[in-house]
């Protein structure tokens, strides 16, 4: 195997951290660049193996896959270099902005931005729904015998609806429903015996239809299953005990990629802790999606919103431990994650639910437009990227430069 000097991974990995604008695709794209293509650090099979694995586990799937990267060249201390110079330029952007955007009073310029930005997220949400649905439809898969749209896909519809519907009016109480999709459908396809290999159309295959090794066992799958209901207690009052709770559900039961942290955070830190308005809290998606870097650094606004610069860095810290624990802790482990059925069925079932709660978030983030001139962007926005299907980064940049100019002309913000 390629060992990478510390000061290399620094380097490389800091650069991605520095570029990555564009979200989980980019940055896949630039590892992929960086180690297969140019330095042949990874085999293909090795990366796609990687971005398999990673993408069965809760967390932002991309800065897991770098941190693995990072892990396969220069062991733990890599993951742990890697992982901290991918997540720490975007992080150091993101708070710069989140102080200029959340200030108690903004310039006019400032606040027309942030209101034209918040104006396209729930479009963003819609795109990032409708991306996410055709791989999660293939892994449902129909049943051997039975025809193209059977019961395991009227199942991933009905767990897509009730997700959707938990997205929209469930609030704190989301990780519960996903988390119960994800059980009734590991109860259905629960395997005879005692669980090795995932069964067919479980998605247990990598995306180069080719298998991983070795068995985790029942008792590993049924842990990882239970433990989304194990963690849904109930948060601290407030204080930072709050904002630590907040970001780590966002950053350990985040089934679903890194938007599905939106219905998560929103009832939290708009209608739970009043950390912000729900104007604001658009703007810290949008902030999310035009940083570079990870899209989890939205929690980083979330927790300066309610503790200045030490709760932003600690909501940082608290979001992204989880993902460094699952790579340094479970790295030797991922090919028997890959073909242990139990996790699969879970997955298989909260994956959909995961994507209703995406689309089913357009709804309270639209309730909070609260002009007609943010609809009309909205509007734009969801042209750019559902009808034409262009980049999520040039929309909030060009839906804030519509706000710019459309409060410069008089358009009223509250």
């Amino acid at each position: 195997m390629t060992r990478v000097g510390l000061a290399t991974i620094a380097r490389e990995w800091g650069r991605i951290g520095c570029i990555g604008f564009g979200g989980p695709p980019a940055h896949i794209a630039l590892l992929r660049r960086l180690c297969v293509e140019q330095r042949g650090w990874l085999s293909a099979d090795e990366f796609e193996d990687g971005i398999a694995v990673t993408n069965l586990l809760p967390g932002p799937a991309s800065t897991q896959l770098a941190i693995f990267c990072a892990w396969r060249l220069a062991g733990p201390a890599g993951a742990l270099v890697g992982g901290a110079c991918f997540i720490v330029p975007g992080l150091v952007v993101i708070l710069g902005l989140a102080a200029l955007f959340l200030a108690a009073h903004p310039p006019l310029w400032v606040a027309g931005a942030a209101a034209g930005a918040g104006a396209a997220v729930p479009a963003v949400a819609v795109a990032a729904a409708v991306g996410l649905m055709p791989a999660s439809w293939r892994r449902a898969g129909p049943e051997l015998g039975r025809p193209r749209v059977g019961w395991p896909r009227w199942r991933w519809i009905g767990y897509l609806l009730v997700g959707a519907v938990a997205g929209a009016t469930a609030g704190a109480f989301l990780v519960l429903v996903l988390a119960a999709c994800g059980l009734i459908e590991l109860a259905v396809r629960r395997p005879p015996g005692s669980g090795g290999e995932a069964p067919p159309g479980s998605g247990g295959e990598a995306p180069g239809g080719e298998s991983g090794a070795g068995d985790s066992g029942p008792r590993s799958g049924r842990i990882a299953a239970l433990l989304p209901v194990a963690l849904a207690a109930p948060a601290a009052a407030g204080g930072l005990a709050a904002v630590a709770w907040v970001a780590f559900k966002v950053g350990a039961l985040s089934y679903g990629g890194g938007f599905v942290i939106v219905p998560l955070m929103q009832h939290d830190a708009v209608h739970t802790y009043h950390w912000m308005s729900g104007a604001q809290f658009l703007s810290a998606v949008a902030l999310g999606q035009v940083t570079p870097g990870p899209v989890v650094q939205t929690v980083a606004v979330v927790g300066f919103a309610a503790a200045g610069l030490g709760g932003g860095l600690l909501a940082s810290l608290v979001a992204f431990a989880p993902s460094f624990a699952f790579v340094l802790g479970g790295a030797p482990r991922f090919a028997a994650l890959r073909r242990n059925a139990l996790v699969q069925a879970f997955l298989t079932g909260a994956g959909p639910a995961a994507v209703g709660a995406i689309a089913g978030s357009t709804i309270p983030l639209g309730l909070e437009l609260s002009q007609s001139w943010q609809v009309a962007v909205l509007g734009l926005a969801a042209i750019w990227l559902l009808a034409l299907r262009k980049n999520v980064v040039v929309a909030i940049v060009g839906a804030a430069g519509l706000g710019l100019v459309a409060v410069l002309a008089g358009a009223p913000l509250s």
